[in-house]
């Protein structure tokens, strides 16, 4: 497999840790090999030097010159609509699960205990086997209403 997250102006990064950690960041400018200049008009990160260290790149692209004002990338950042691009992605989908079930209380993974059993259960009755391929059972999640 080819490598083809280089680091380059206007590339889309991903924050994941520090003060701006889970927001993203376009590279306004190269410092150095540890560095760039990073700006993200649109998560409410200032520019700044940032080290790639905190960063993770991801595969957006934003078309501007290097050094750019902060209008121009957020021009770029809203043409090519990198927020709704983002939600999209399996990564930031396994980010927002992961986030939800560190925010759920006792009685929320109780619940979940609960609708996983009773989907355990009825896969048992009807005869499921995920070895023999057959199909799977859909069920719904359970509420008390």
């Amino acid at each position: 497999m080819v490598f083809r997250r280089f680091v380059e102006v206007g590339r889309v990064a991903y924050v994941s840790f520090g003060p701006h950690a889970g927001k993203l960041v376009a590279i306004v400018d190269i410092t150095d090999q540890n560095r760039a200049l990073v700006d993200g008009p649109c998560t409410q990160v200032r520019r700044q030097a940032m080290p790639f260290k905190c960063m993770q790149l991801t595969d957006f692209i934003l078309k501007f010159p290097h050094s750019a004002r902060q209008k121009y990338v957020r021009q770029a950042w809203q043409k090519a609509d990198i927020n709704t691009k983002w939600a999209a992605t399996r990564w930031a989908k396994k980010i927002e699960v992961r986030e939800r079930k560190a925010k759920m209380t006792d009685f929320d993974r109780f619940k979940v205990m609960k609708a996983k059993k009773m989907r355990n259960d009825n896969n048992q009755q009807s005869g499921h086997n995920p070895q023999k391929g057959r199909k799977y059972l859909q069920t719904t999640h359970l509420s008390r209403d």
